[in-house]
């Protein structure tokens, strides 16, 4: 595993403990689809959430939510609904969501971000 990757994993770890502690519930880690992999998908009361989680550890390349642009958007949402087509979710109980994680190294600490409904 590089280190980027280890850094995503970390991000990810991170962003679940977070909405873990607001009250949702982890479905599925992972989820490879036809059109790209779901970070998270999480449920809250009657609401599937389809979570994209962004991490860095540097503003070199912009902070993490800047990281999602157009067709990271389309592709989130066409992977929501392929889930929720194979799972038979309705579509008004779906919601796109992203965690963007700013990592300090220096202070070792993390600015987390929750941007709900981003598609």
């Amino acid at each position: 595993m590089n280190y980027n990757q280890k850094v995503g994993q970390f991000g990810e770890e991170l962003a679940k403990n977070y909405l873990v502690k607001h009250g949702y519930v982890i479905v599925a880690r992972n989820v490879k689809t036809n059109y790209q992999e779901l970070d998270i998908v999480a449920k809250k009361e009657d609401v599937y959430v389809f979570v994209e989680v962004k991490t860095r550890t540097s503003d070199t390349y912009g902070e993490a939510e800047e990281a999602v642009d157009y067709r990271k958007l389309n592709n989130l949402k066409y992977a929501a609904q392929n889930y929720s087509f194979s799972n038979k979710i309705f579509e008004e109980d779906v919601r796109v969501d992203l965690v963007s994680v700013d990592i300090d190294k220096g202070k070792k600490t993390a600015k987390i971000k929750h941007y709900q409904g981003i598609v």
